[in-house]
């Protein structure tokens, strides 16, 4: 058994190299293992025995290494040899040397031989396995092609080939349906080794699989001409993707779109008719913010750099436009552009901004003026002026000097310990101070004017009230 299964090694190794792919050093490496261990499980394993390939004769010779000792000290015949006796295998053999002596590899037997198979098989699979995640690793980040097998646990099985892939629920793309048989792609998102061999994760939900696409669809993307810089996904529904060229020559927004939109178009129908909304990327993060807004028109944006955060106002009509189905637009532009967005209607905005100058007009000495001034500096409410660093209040114009600063803060710190101990809530603007004018510039001319006249007439009729009776 042991000399069919190691007779014409060569013609083996050759054919096993070819089919496999792997390096003939690593199978002559895993039969030479699988060969000592089958010598070591049939003669023992303390003895020293070594395995190595003969190149000429194809064959793996096995050589038994025994030291060289006299006849007075000799004692086990298994890891020694009586110097005579070395003299014999070798004329220049000296006491204390190591001589080999070649065994006959016949004698491994049936169970040794199987030992053998066993581990060569093993280490060819290993090496097999190697090479798979070696290839996928480096092709990570690329899109793949395959067909689907079968579904297990909602996770859908690719042969890629030479090996499987798997598509997770998470991964895919939400109402697509496979059937053993039909061809997909995705992209190679992750690869990983395990126990049970390289273990490969495609996506046909990631946005850089959106981003591969484009980059396969559009030669401008492809030799470097238009850039991606970001791209948004609620994969089967809508996309945004933000561009910009290195050519002032070339149009991104055009490049991707293509001729009568059949670049985009191609895109659109891989991806099961998910909408794609190609944005001119802007260094100023607000243009950006309006750009990815569209195609809702945009008032004013105010931003918090700190905290990474835009607030845009938009026209009342234009509220349900920015913000998108069950908030989609606002959400994927959010995405897109790193920040928070919070979308605000004019009204809403300026009932906010009323509200707030009231506010801050309970502040004793405060002008109308200097209240806008406070609130367009990020300051809403008396209460967060109490709580500000005096550095901090000297960004707002007219408060420059540290004395002003500080009065300010002091000033607002009174008004706030004079509601606490009186234990009343803080008061809010009337209705008729907070609701939006709306209309052309004469429509609230009039209404200012007539909001200016009732509270004249309000005053007039308090006055008269607290007037003393005439003697």
């Amino acid at each position: 058994m042991a000399d069919n299964m190691f007779s014409d090694l060569s013609r083996v190794i050759e054919q096993v190299g070819k089919d496999k792919g792997i390096d003939r050093a690593v199978i002559v490496e895993a039969v030479t293992q699988g060969m000592l261990v089958a010598a070591r499980k049939k003669f023992g394993t303390y003895r020293e025995i070594e395995a190595s390939y003969n190149d000429q004769s194809g064959e793996i010779e096995l050589y038994e290494f025994k030291e060289v000792v006299t006849k007075e000290k000799f004692i086990d015949e298994e890891v020694e040899i009586i110097l005579e006796e070395a003299l014999k295998l070798d004329p220049e053999a000296q006491l204390d040397d190591s001589i080999g002596i070649k065994l006959d590899s016949s004698d491994l037997g049936r169970i040794a031989a199987q030992t053998a198979k066993q581990i060569i098989l093993q280490k060819v699979r290993d090496a097999e396995r190697d090479i798979i995640f070696n290839e996928f690793e480096s092709r990570k980040g690329e899109i793949a092609s395959g067909i689907a097998r079968r579904v297990e646990r909602g996770a859908i099985v690719v042969d890629l080939g030479r090996t499987e892939a798997y598509i997770p629920p998470r991964e895919q793309i939400p109402g697509e349906e496979y059937r053993p048989g039909d061809r997909l792609q995705g992209y190679l998102s992750e690869v990983r080794q395990t126990t049970k061999g390289p273990q490969i994760i495609m996506s046909r939900a990631d946005e850089r699989y959106l981003m591969k696409l484009f980059e396969m669809e559009v030669p401008e993307i492809y030799d470097g001409t238009v850039e991606i810089i970001a791209a948004a996904r609620e994969p089967g529904q809508r996309a945004k993707i933000a561009v910009r060229s290195k050519d002032p020559t070339v149009d991104p927004v055009g490049a991707c779109v293509g001729m009568k939109g059949t670049r985009v178009q191609n895109i659109v129908q891989e991806l099961k008719g998910e909408k794609i909304d190609i944005i001119l990327w802007n260094d100023d993060v607000t243009r950006f913010a309006c750009n990815a807004l569209a195609p809702a028109e945009i008032s004013r944006v105010f931003m918090d750099e700190e905290n990474k955060e835009l607030e845009v106002v938009v026209p009342d009509n234009h509220l349900s436009l920015a913000i998108g189905k069950k908030g989609q637009n606002v959400r994927l532009a959010s995405k897109l552009t790193g920040w928070k967005i919070d979308i605000l209607s004019d009204s809403k905005a300026a009932s906010r901004t009323a509200e707030a100058i009231f506010n801050l007009m309970l502040i004793p000495g405060m002008t109308q003026t200097m209240a806008q001034n406070i609130f367009q500096s990020g300051f809403g409410t008396f209460k967060i002026v109490a709580e500000a660093k005096p550095e901090d209040i000297m960004t707002i114009p007219g408060y420059d000097d540290p004395e002003k600063a500080a009065k300010l803060i002091q000033d607002a710190k009174d008004v706030l310990e004079k509601y606490k101990q009186e234990g009343i809530p803080i008061p809010t603007a009337p209705v008729s101070q907070v609701q939006v004018v709306q209309g052309d510039a004469k429509t609230q001319a009039d209404m200012r004017l007539k909001m200016e006249l009732e509270k004249l007439e309000n005053q007039t009729e308090e006055e008269t009230k607290i007037e003393p009776k005439a003697e």
